[in-house]
């Protein structure tokens, strides 16, 4: 079962060590000590209180859609030719980047500051794991 040292379980959460000790303290995560000593929480358990912490902005699109990868943020650049263009949001700590028509920037009114909805349906989603992992 992976364990993750409390610093570690800190920057998956993207959050300071501080808040991670004040979390076990308040008991909302149980930390156990590794053989070395260290303080620790199990993977699954680390997995489960990410999922409830999750929360990003609500979606403003407010329409009924078949993808469940959808990440609501601000478009940081344009970049634009005649015909196509690339548009980047910054989505919470993602960055996603899109090509797309400069017509559609156009029609949607892509530029700097906006907030945008990125929607990602994919059939194929490339998993890793760090080296050594099991």
């Amino acid at each position: 079962m992976p364990q993750f040292r409390l610093s570690e379980a800190a920057r998956l959460l993207g959050v300071s060590d501080d808040t991670v000790r004040r979390w076990v303290r308040a008991g909302q995560l149980t930390a156990t000590d590794d053989a070395a000593g260290r303080k620790v929480v199990d993977g699954a358990q680390l997995a489960g209180f990410a999922r409830a912490q999750a929360s990003g902005p609500d979606d403003p699109s407010a329409v009924g859609r078949s993808a469940r990868n959808k990440f609501v943020g601000l478009v940081t650049e344009v970049v634009a030719d005649k015909v196509m263009a690339q548009v980047e949001l910054q989505c919470g700590a993602h960055r996603v980047v899109s090509l797309m028509s400069t017509e559609a920037v156009r029609e949607l009114g892509l530029r700097p500051g906006v907030l945008a909805v990125a929607v990602v349906k994919a059939t194929t989603v490339v998993v890793e794991t760090p080296e050594g992992s099991r």
